[in-house]
């Protein structure tokens, strides 16, 4: 092997999993923030090693895909929320890791249930579901499976609700019922508000309703612009800067004896238009051979291995991407600890047999199968510190 290095200096080695980093779950991550928030305000029964000071009001605004890299690449876009890096949390800010994979139906499961994507079941944005031997988008929720079944634990919305905190949830109405808020951010009162502008007063009302209160609101088109532009682009800057205004309103309203926690999802990649960086399942015979079953997304790909393939699934993805890519066996990364500490035995099989989490600035794509997937410009799911690390940031009064 040490020849073979030698003889082809440029070629590069795959990449060991060993070296992946791996989520500070029960310490700074996203799967910690509410419990450690209600544990301030006195719910019992919820473990984290995450601290933070005790509020009567508590306020998560989480904007999707506003990682901390970036944020902290564009003070002059976003000059309020760049302040808070300086004066939050002991003052020098504060960053979790968003969980693995990075991508929002497995983040917000996390956030709102307080479990890490091992133990709430949503491995990523499609995954198999073992009793069909079918893809599902986690996301959209398609095939339709019962939401209940396929996770079952109460939200920490719904924990503190019944533990006399008034829990609240204002977001666009279109979320109201999607199977999604259902298990991961049901429990107390949805309120839904189509103006972000009137999302972030009715958040401030929720906030002042009540001697104890839990609220949670959310914005999505920051992502949205992202995945569509690109985080290079003006569009995406101009969605910061309006995000920016958005935290200030909410912030300026806040009553007494509250604390705004702002944070995200994940980060996200540029992908560049180019074959070097995207690397097509459809058209590499290669990456196809022995996967029944592609799933995950570009950065991130759960690989479902036809019976007895796995270890050569692996084997190949490993020689084909390396230098881009940690590749792991299923068992590999559960021991890793990539999924969490914990892996419940209905979720085990969810995972594919392969895991493939990108490194760089590349994207495993399947042009024909899924045309619009593989056509965005940002992506997210990934290890990388720019998918992984979120900003908490913290306004009090």
């Amino acid at each position: 092997m040490a020849q073979a290095a030698t003889e082809n200096p440029q070629e590069p080695l795959p990449l060991d999993p060993r070296t992946a980093p791996v989520p500070r779950y029960g310490l700074a991550s996203l799967s910690d923030l509410l419990p450690a928030i209600v544990t301030a305000q006195g719910l019992e029964g919820l473990k984290t090693g995450l601290r933070l000071e005790p509020a009567d009001r508590a306020c998560v605004f989480l904007v999707d895909g506003l990682g901390w890299d970036v944020l902290r690449a564009h003070p002059e876009e976003a000059p309020f929320l760049t302040s808070l890096l300086h004066t939050s949390l002991g003052g020098t800010g504060s960053a979790l890791t968003a969980g693995f994979p990075s991508t929002t139906a497995t983040s917000l499961a996390s956030v709102g249930t307080g479990l890490p994507p091992g133990v709430h079941g949503l491995p990523g944005y499609t995954a198999l579901d073992p009793d069909t031997g079918r893809l599902m988008n986690q996301l959209r929720w398609q095939p339709w499976t019962d939401p209940h079944v396929w996770q079952p634990y109460p939200t920490v919305f719904q924990l503190a609700d019944a533990g006399g905190i008034t829990a609240s949830q204002v977001s666009a109405p279109h979320f109201e019922q999607t199977p999604l808020t259902r298990v991961a951010l049901s429990g107390g009162t949805f309120f839904g508000v189509l103006s972000a502008e009137d999302r972030m007063d009715q958040a401030a009302e929720r906030l002042a309703a009540a001697d104890r209160t839990l609220v949670y609101t959310y914005y999505a088109e920051l992502d949205g612009h992202g995945h569509r532009y690109g985080i290079d682009s003006d569009a995406w800057r101009g969605q910061l800067m309006y995000v920016d205004r958005l935290a200030q309103r909410l912030a300026e309203q806040l009553p007494p004896r509250s604390a705004l926690y702002i944070t995200a999802d994940h980060g996200m990649v540029d992908v560049p238009l180019t074959p070097q960086a995207r690397f097509d399942v459809d058209e590499d015979w290669e990456l196809r051979a022995g996967i029944a079953e592609l799933g995950g997304e570009g950065r991130m790909r759960h690989l479902y291995a036809v019976p007895g393939a796995a270890r050569d699934v692996a084997s190949v993805w490993r020689e084909v991407l390396a230098g881009h890519a940690w590749v792991a066996t299923r068992e590999e990364a559960v021991e890793l600890g990539w999924f969490g500490p914990r892996i419940d035995a209905r979720v085990h099989a969810r995972i594919g047999d392969v895991v493939a989490a990108m490194s760089g600035d590349s994207a495993v794509v399947a042009n024909e199968r899924e045309p619009k997937e593989s056509a965005l410009i940002g992506m997210h799911g990934s290890a990388t510190s720019a998918e992984q690390l979120v900003p908490l940031l913290e306004v009090r009064t």
